[in-house]
């Protein structure tokens, strides 16, 4: 089973995965809020009516749908104001339909550059503060960091409220994706000892 694990700087970060308590809460709630807010322009609709009460609902069921992940999905929202940004990692087993889809992914998707992560290697990074809109809809600005070892694809997603303030926490989220790591179960047998070796 693979699971990830980062270094979140808890003066910066509230966890999402895992956070039960009343503070965790709140700071769901409100991130919850912005995301509902961003999905409704990004479709080009209006605000929906009950958007408080669905994000009071779904801020209730993320840290345990979060735990039935078991690792393979870390969640954060930034501490000083939730609503700025929201960050999620994964890691998933590079299918061939995961492969086609990214093939897939329009042309911007491909201005990309080199990331390198402190346990993960070198991977792609994408930063798109003002997505082009389409047919009356405004994309939210969102950064992509990417990496592919051949057999799992380890994703983070940032999804900003702001577009003019997007820039102003990139580096915090840089820093969140280059903690970010993954712990494997391994099963060790009589053949000797396993050495791990850092990506170079």
């Amino acid at each position: 089973m693979m699971r990830l694990q980062a270094d979140a700087d808890p003066a910066r970060w509230v966890p999402v995965t895992d956070s039960f308590g009343f503070g965790g809460r709140r700071a769901r709630k409100r991130a919850i809020r912005m995301l509902l807010s961003q999905a409704n322009a990004a479709m080009g609709a209006a605000e929906r009516p009950g958007g408080r009460i669905a994000a009071w609902a779904m801020s209730q069921a993320a840290p345990a749908l979060l735990r039935r992940a078991d690792g393979r999905v870390l969640v954060w929202v930034w501490k000083p104001e939730p609503e700025l940004v929201v960050v999620m990692a994964q890691v998933q087993p590079l299918t061939p339909q995961l492969r086609a889809a990214r093939a897939m992914m329009p042309m911007e998707y491909d201005d990309t550059e080199s990331f390198r992560g402190t346990y993960l290697g070198v991977g792609e990074k994408l930063v798109m503060p003002t997505p082009p809109a389409r047919e009356g809809a405004v994309p939210p600005p969102f950064a992509t960091y990417t990496w592919d070892d051949g057999s799992h694809l380890v994703t983070v997603t940032a999804v900003g409220g702001d577009r003019e303030r997007f820039g102003t926490v990139i580096g915090a989220v840089d820093d969140l994706a280059r903690s970010l790591r993954i712990a494997g179960d391994l099963t060790v047998g009589e053949g000797g000892p396993v050495l791990r070796i850092d990506p170079s």
